[in-house]
């Protein structure tokens, strides 16, 4: 009977690690890692926290920091930000509530960027077929900056999903949170205004933020039909150039 072959330390180790940094390995933590963030929110209502039960004893630049903080993980979380952002106006006012919710909004999506792209982008690049999927892609890419610019400025994207897309596109950090920063500031301070507001609702600045935001939504689906229009018509077809007859035949004689 022939000795078994001597395994080399550490082999059981390097497999398991292997494993487990498979790309198919991280996609299944980065869905169990979702799916766990979406039950939470389910089960305890964050966002209630952070509108009526936010510690009234904290007061100054420490609360504005740490509501940031509690806004950016909440978003990563899928609270909805526009509940966040009227609770930002409501507890800090127009000026401290936007700082607050546009530093949360940027936290927010740099937390779902890194889970996206560590864990989800080498699994899911692959799955990128059809028309509208690669030309996402091919957008996100290649005009990184000013495609995500204009997604912040029209709402018509989920959040959520605009930082999964471009986790899985190769766009790179600092476009992608710049983008954000710059094209979540209309829509934000249009919330936190009329949520700073709420308590006189026929106040020209909550009625300018909340015809702010009808408009924006209105322009946002406008801009959406557009575009689906444009991706479902049909590509024209290439034009092939008809070859030259050889000489002498049909010709005349």
């Amino acid at each position: 009977m022939l000795a078994p072959v001597p395994r080399p330390p550490g082999s059981l180790a390097v497999r398991c690690s292997r494993a487990l940094l498979a790309p198919r390995a991280r996609l299944s933590l980065l869905a169990l890692v979702l799916l766990t963030a979406a039950a939470l929110v389910v089960l305890y209502e964050p966002q209630r926290l952070l509108s009526s039960g936010w510690p009234r004893q904290s007061d100054g630049t420490g609360a504005v920091m740490l509501f940031g903080l509690a806004y950016g993980v909440c978003t990563a979380a899928f609270v909805p930000r526009p509940v966040l952002n009227l609770a930002a106006g409501a507890l800090f006012g127009s000026a401290y509530g936007l700082t607050a919710a546009i530093a949360g909004t940027v936290l927010g999506a740099g937390i779902s960027f890194t889970l996206g792209r560590f864990l989800g982008q080498d699994a899911l690049r692959p799955m990128l077929r059809g028309r509208w999927l690669t030309a996402a892609d091919g957008q996100l890419s290649r005009h990184g900056f000013r495609s995500m610019l204009a997604i912040r400025l029209f709402p018509g994207v989920p959040f959520a999903a605009a930082n999964y897309c471009a986790a899985v596109s190769r766009m790179k950090y600092v476009p992608f949170l710049v983008a954000t920063a710059l094209g979540s500031v209309p829509n934000t301070a249009a919330y936190v205004v009329a949520g700073a507001q709420a308590g006189e609702p026929g106040s020209p600045a909550f009625l300018a933020s909340a015809g702010f935001i009808a408009l924006s939504m209105a322009a946002a689906a406008v801009v959406a039909w557009r575009k689906r229009h444009h991706l479902r018509a049909p590509a024209p077809a290439p034009v092939v150039a008809a070859e030259p007859e050889p000489a002498g035949v049909g010709g005349p004689r």
